[in-house]
């Protein structure tokens, strides 16, 4: 298994109708390897700054996180500020400190140019594409993308999209992409800018996945209690993705499989602040999960004599 996450590594401070929390760890780098690393290590090529503690590098690195990447600059960590409402649903940015990330230039390590699956986290498309240029003969490269990039970098997106195999985005994202208010065509317009496959997060909805005429719907984990929706997303893209990446298999069925262990990833992520929920996890809870979200999804036919005969 060879996984390479590009994204970013933040301090986040957070208000929900729950609680407030100030410079936690944050970043889609952050909670994608996490995530990622119940089914094997993953690199991470990112950049922090000099006032980063080292006690979240050194809990990454305890889930077997490959940090050779992570470069440590002059200056300030990027932080981001938001506020969500009762529903959590939408984020309200408050304030957005780049800092250091504003001048990140992903240079990838000589041992990571071989990686076979690649997901590159929310950052400028053009980013996105300097690192596929690094990487030699990537197997399945994914990628997530923003309403930001959309409206301010189209046709670099454009560009970045031809050169990937899968995309992550939310309903939202997916209808300002495509320029469809219906889901399913929005994800065929999407489909011919390039991915070959297609999955849209849609929250406490759940996700769907396109690819060709392939069509898969995962209804979300009914989690009780919902602390912070932050990191939701990167939770869902590195389960999916490090389930790929462990069973090395993106058939169909393989793919539906990557959908819900997403899904339970991502559930579990938002029953505490920040990456704290994913601190204490374990294997057999995320086993547990999916075993519930698999009964939850199941129904069987319908009974031969169950509508009554028309002439």
């Amino acid at each position: 298994m060879a996984l390479l996450a590009v994204g970013s590594v933040a301090l986040d401070s957070l208000e929900t109708p729950f609680g407030q929390r100030d410079e936690v760890l944050g970043g889609s780098a952050c909670y994608f390897s996490a995530a990622a690393s119940f089914f094997g290590p993953t690199r991470v090529v990112a950049v922090v700054g000099e006032d980063f503690p080292q006690a979240h590098l050194d809990f990454l690195a305890s889930r077997g996180v490959d940090l050779a990447g992570v470069v440590r600059k002059p200056g300030r960590t990027f932080r981001w500020k938001g506020r969500y409402e009762f529903d959590l649903n939408t984020a309200h940015t408050l304030d957005t400190q780049l800092n250091v990330f504003a001048d990140f230039k992903p240079d990838l390590p000589a041992a990571y140019r071989d990686s076979e699956y690649v997901f590159l986290g929310n950052i400028d498309p053009e980013l996105q594409r300097a690192v596929l240029d690094q990487v030699r003969a990537p197997r399945l490269v994914a990628c997530d993308t923003m309403n930001f990039w959309i409206t301010s970098k189209r046709e670099s997106l454009e560009k970045t999209l031809r050169r990937v195999d899968l995309l992550f985005v939310n309903d939202a994202e997916a209808r300002q992409l495509s320029g469809e208010h219906s889901i399913v065509k929005a994800a065929a317009r999407i489909l011919a800018m390039g991915p070959r496959a297609l999955v849209i997060k849609r929250g406490e909805y759940g996700a769907l996945y396109f690819s060709g005429r392939e069509v898969f719907a995962a209804s979300a984990y009914p989690v009780p209690d919902v602390f912070d929706p932050t990191g939701a997303g990167d939770s869902f893209a590195g389960g999916f993705m490090g389930y790929l990446a462990r069973a090395r298999d993106e058939s169909p069925l393989a793919m539906r499989r990557a959908v819900v262990v997403g899904s339970v990833l991502a559930s579990f992520a938002v029953e505490q602040f920040s990456l704290d929920r994913l601190r204490t996890l374990t294997a057999d809870e995320i086993r547990g999960r999916y075993a519930e979200a698999r009964q939850l999804a199941h129904f069987d036919d319908l009974e031969p004599d169950v509508l009554e005969a028309r002439r």
